[in-house]
């Protein structure tokens, strides 16, 4: 318990301190999280005071964190979907099918052709043996595709466009992205595993879609039914008891997608979604939720993610080289791809460009398709560390340049001014 309750302490402190100094420069909460996780991990802090990192960040308490930034990943994309006005989905439906599917295969083919490239200079994978090609490319090209959507979803909430048309649009979109993203990493896994079964990737689509249907058509209609009983016998005010309730189906739609495979934060999101129209009802959420969530529980995730990544396994010209390719070709796959895509559906040259930059925010959500690349030994060191430098590089652009994009018009009124600069919103 002791071990756990330091590592609290140090994790809050450090990622309230750092975000600070980076929201001075325009960055959101969600960059400062993460790069608090990189300072105090084994490529800072864990480098120049080995001993004092393994007593403050006991690996045995591991589990622990790995279970709360889980939660809290839940919690989040619970907010998020309460947050969005689907309304503006109608006339742009198709869109965000074309850019999804644009931002998942332009990235995939360039992931698989970087993979084939530097295939060649990689160092052994952690079992001491060759990086198998057709697993390694493979692996690369998924993690080139996937947008974050707790990351995208912190920096949308930060600048205020979560109820725009164009927020919509591309939280829909970066859905549809991830939910075919992991449908790919558990084909591709199989393959890796010599163990290729289209049959449960089938399973996984009429799950995923069987489940939205229950949700859309059986769920909604009786969950508004409860919630405005409720809040009418509390007066404007949810009672333990039906919040109580609440979590219990929350908790019970994460559950039920992640049975499924595609990840227990879209049942959360789907279940958020499908109640976004009670007004009164998101607002009391967010009382009971969001601050709590926003200092204790996301932080854990984005800080103790970070604990993982060593930036000592670029150990030469060629890496750096490699990661440099690695972060133009997930820039021109993603940003470019969706930016292209949303234009030609019609969407205006300033509002696709700013589509394709959220698109391009992949923060920490693709650490879970290359962790699962690296326990398979297809992913050696260094290219997992590039990886992660890669999402946190993408991540790091987009408020700048969406600030840039936007400038000007109504859709930065609120935490920034006219000017472009932060404004109280963010403080």
């Amino acid at each position: 318990m002791a071990a756990v309750l330091l590592q609290l302490a140090v994790i809050i402190v450090a990622a309230r301190v750092v975000a600070a100094i980076l929201r001075r420069v325009g960055q959101p909460t969600v960059v400062g999280e993460i790069a608090a996780g990189l300072l105090l991990g084994p490529s800072c802090f864990g480098y120049f005071f080995p001993r004092v990192s393994a007593a403050v960040f006991d690996p045995g308490v591991a589990g622990v964190f790995e279970v709360l930034s889980q939660l809290g990943l839940i919690l989040l994309l619970f907010v998020v979907g309460l947050e969005f006005d689907f309304s503006h989905l109608r006339p742009h439906g198709m869109a965000a099918l074309g850019i999804s599917l644009t931002g998942i295969a332009l990235p995939l083919v360039l992931g698989l052709a970087l993979a084939m490239a530097a295939h060649g200079y990689l160092e052994p994978s952690r079992f001491g043996k060759p990086v198998p090609l057709v697993g390694f490319a493979l692996f690369m090209g998924v993690a080139m595709s996937i947008t974050a959507i707790p990351v995208l979803a912190r920096i949308m909430m930060e600048l205020k466009l979560t109820r725009t048309p164009i927020g919509t649009l591309t939280i829909s979109a970066a859905a549809v992205d991830d939910a075919c993203g992991w449908i790919l990493l558990a084909t591709i896994s199989g393959i890796v595993e010599a163990r290729f079964q289209i049959l449960r990737s089938l399973e996984m689509i009429a799950g995923t879609v069987g489940f939205f249907l229950l949700m859309l058509l059986v769920a909604r209609p009786l969950l508004k039914a409860f919630v405005r009983l409720a809040l009418r016998r509390g007066r404007g005010e949810l009672g333990l008891d039906s919040l109580a309730v609440v979590l219990v189906v929350l908790l019970l739609s994460a559950l039920a997608t992640s049975l499924i495979g595609i990840f227990a934060i879209f049942g959360a999101f789907v279940l958020g979604a499908v109640l976004s129209d009670e007004v009164q009802f998101r607002e009391v959420i967010e009382r009971h939720l969001r601050d709590f969530l926003t200092v204790f529980f996301l932080p854990i995730f984005f800080t103790y993610t970070g604990l993982r990544t060593n930036i000592g396994t670029l150990t030469g010209w060629g890496h750096w080289l490699l990661l440099a390719g690695v972060v133009a070709a997930a820039v021109a796959g993603k940003l470019g791809g969706c930016a292209l895509a949303a234009r030609l559906a019609g969407i205006r040259p300033r509002e696709a460009l700013a589509i394709g930059t959220m698109m391009n925010a992949r923060g920490l959500m693709e650490l879970v398709v290359i962790n699962v690349g690296r326990d398979l030994g297809v992913i050696p060191a260094s290219v997992f560390c590039m990886l992660v430098l890669m999402a946190l590089a993408t991540t790091v652009m987009t408020t700048p340049l969406l600030l840039r994009i936007l400038r000007g018009t109504e859709l930065l009124q609120g935490p920034f001014d006219k000017r472009g600069e932060p404004g109280p919103g963010l403080a």
